[in-house]
């Protein structure tokens, strides 16, 4: 048995369009080949800090004053 991981983008576009994953790991057993989607684990925190990265003049500041705002306008 071997086992490699490639990048779903090297694989034709066939195969490519049913896997959701952008790694897979090939495993080739007694002449059979399967194709594995591998799952990588989110990191929601970093998702978070980046998420006004394309807003650089919006400051934490300005940021949680409007957050504020809109809540009291709910209210």
């Amino acid at each position: 048995m071997t086992e490699t991981v490639l990048n779903t983008k090297t694989l034709p576009e066939a195969l490519s369009k049913l896997i959701r994953t952008e790694k897979v790991k090939v495993r080739e057993t007694d002449g059979e080949i399967h194709l594995i989607p591998i799952q990588e684990p989110i990191d929601y925190i970093s998702k978070l800090r980046g998420s006004l990265a394309n807003h650089p003049e919006m400051s934490v500041d300005k940021f949680l004053e409007r957050k504020h705002a809109d809540k009291e306008l709910e209210e």
